[in-house]
């Protein structure tokens, strides 16, 4: 088996702190939703704790194979309810910590999957 270095092409995760997130060179210090072709600012504008079924069901108009929700600093999993839509729909849906989300994104992106990643910030 031969590996070849790529150049990635959409959106990459160049970097996390706590309050922000870096996509590419653009810097952002709410939640997001971000795929391979864009960056949607104000999801989740409630948090964590502010969660709504909407919230996940509009992640559905990006048509993924894969949601993966960043939970913030520490996973915490949302109520089942929440996530029904996701999950009637037939889509894989992953939680973890908003670091890990954006690592497996910026692997799930590079390999060409339709990935959606739901990242909250606090």
């Amino acid at each position: 088996m031969k590996f070849h270095l790529s150049t990635p092409t959409g959106n990459v995760v160049t970097g996390l702190g706590p309050g922000w997130i870096r996509v590419g060179a653009d810097e952002y210090r709410e939640n997001v939703v971000l795929t391979a072709e864009a960056v949607a600012t104000g999801w989740a504008a409630a948090g964590f704790d502010g969660l709504t079924e909407g919230d996940f069901a509009q992640l559905l108009a990006q048509k993924p194979e894969v949601v993966l929700f960043g939970a913030g600093t520490t996973i915490r999993f949302p109520q089942p309810r929440l996530t029904r839509p996701l999950i009637d729909a037939g889509v894989g849906f992953e939680v973890m910590d908003t670091a890990a989300a954006c690592r497996t994104f910026n692997i799930l992106a590079a390999e060409g999957r339709s990935v959606v990643a739901a990242l909250l910030l606090e």
